[in-house]
Order: structure tokens, then sequence, then C-alpha cells
């Protein structure tokens, strides 16, 4: 295991304390609204904190681009690496008591990720990934699914929730698939919605306007996994854009033709 990903580890599951003795008592939880439908928690705040002391105390020169921080550390010094962390993917599944949520972490060089780390802290599935190394669940290792036609195809997903400029483009490629898929599902965490594209629970995904936290760490782990990731052009940009989709071999390249179909001019790739 590549000393990284071993660093990742022990910082994921730092967070997990955090998470899971917060989630025992949610009455008493201080929630702050960032915008619309946009929360954060003091579990948010103290889970990044503590992973960003682990992955510091072991590499101070890293740069660090975190979800409620924003860019700190070493990201001022010009590093070529840089820990792109959200320390609670699904806050609002966390705060209603909805278990689905994970800590994502991912370490990117020169702008391309290396190491990802998905940990689900409610069924301790930690999903872990090295570039060219593969991707694995609890140190099993994972593949996408066999499936090949979109109509017996599983797709996640997620609504929009805070900028609704595509909604319409969003509901037209919802109401297609529901048509030609086997299902549609919105988890409401796409950190875990990725992994579960990885180990075969999902076939496919697709979402608009997400941060680089939220993807970095599950796209890693379904390149790895043998599916194919991209931004709605079919180019690698999705962590620049925050569009994104994501399948086995086959079902990717039909899921990017029908949400082709319905790009408006003003939605980025």
């Amino acid at each position: 295991m590549h000393p990284a990903l071993n660093i990742i580890i022990k910082a994921a599951r730092r967070a997990s304390q955090i998470i899971n003795r917060a989630s025992l008592d949610l009455d008493h939880l201080q929630v702050t609204t960032k915008r619309q439908s946009d929360f954060v928690t003091e579990v948010d705040r103290k889970a990044e904190a503590a992973i960003i002391e682990v992955l510091r105390e072991a590499y101070p020169e890293y740069g660090i681009l975190a979800e409620e921080s924003g860019q700190t550390a070493g990201s001022a010094n010009g590093s070529e690496y840089q820990w792109i962390i959200d320390p609670l993917d699904g806050t609002t599944n966390f705060i209603h008591g909805f278990p689905q949520y994970a800590v994502s972490i991912a370490l990117a060089h020169r702008g391309q990720v290396t190491q990802a780390v998905v940990y689900d802290t409610v069924r301790n599935e930690m999903f872990t990934a090295s570039k060219g190394g593969g991707a694995f669940l609890n140190e099993r290792r994972i593949r996408v699914s066999k499936c090949i036609r979109l109509e017996d195809a599983l797709i996640g997903t997620g609504f929009p929730y805070r900028i609704y400029d595509h909604i319409d483009a969003y509901l037209a490629i919802f109401k297609e698939l529901a048509r030609k898929s086997a299902g549609i599902r919105r988890p409401g965490a796409a950190a875990l919605d990725l992994a579960y594209v990885a180990c075969g629970r999902f076939d496919g995904f697709w979402e608009f306007g997400l941060s680089p936290w939220d993807i970095a760490g599950g796209a890693l782990l379904i390149s790895e996994a043998g599916g194919l990731v991209s931004d709605l052009a079919g180019n690698e940009r999705y962590l620049q854009t925050g569009n994104l989709v994501a399948g086995t071999p086959k079902v990717f390249a039909q899921l990017l033709q029908l949400i082709d179909g319905h790009r408006t001019p003003g939605l980025a790739a």
C-alpha cells in the first residue's frame, strides 16, 4: 500500500470517530446554513480539522483544498501535491439521521488524483484506490458491474439543490432515464454514489454542479475499478466543471449520449 494511502486511511478513521460520536446525539448538533439547502455543522469543522492535523503531520508541505476551510497549508508554496478533502459528504443526510454519508479524501499530483479514500462511517466500509493499483473495499478488490445495457442499469444521481440554472435540462434527462433504465436512485452523498459505481451497486451515475471534494476520490475509485468517468463532453475536466458522468464502459457511453442530447448552450461540459 502506498504510504500516502495509509495516512489518508488514518485521517479518515480519525474523522469517523468524531462523526460517529456526534451521530448519537443529533438533537444537540449546532447547524449553520451556508446558503439555501446547504448546511454545515460543528461536526464538519471538527472532522476536517482532525483530518488536516493528520495529513499535515505526515506531509506538511502539501497543499490542501478542503470544503470548509478552502485552500490552506502548502498550496501557497506551489506544491505539486494537494489534498482534496470532504470531511462529511452528505451533511443534510447526517443532520436528519439518514445513514448515508461519508468521509472523502484524495491526493492529487499536478492536478491528477493518485490516491483516494471514501469511508462510509455508518457501515464501516473503507473504499480505497491508488492510481495504477486498483480499487478496494475493506481490502477486497472491487470492479464495476458487468452491465452493458442502459435498460438493465441502476443509475445514481443527485438532484440540484444549490443552483437551479439547468433544472430543465436535468429534469428532461431524468424523465428519459426513468423510461430507459432499470431505475434511478438519489441517496444524497455523491462520494458514496461514485464508490457504489466502483463496486457494482450502481451501473452508472450523473450529476451537475458538484465540487472537487465531492468527486475526486470517487472518480479514482471508478477508474481503478474498470469504469469510465468524464465531464459532459467525454473529457476529463469534471473536477473543473463539476459536471460528471460515470459508469461501466458500455453504460457510460449510452448515458453520455443520452445526456448530450439534452445539453443546453449554457450548460458547460
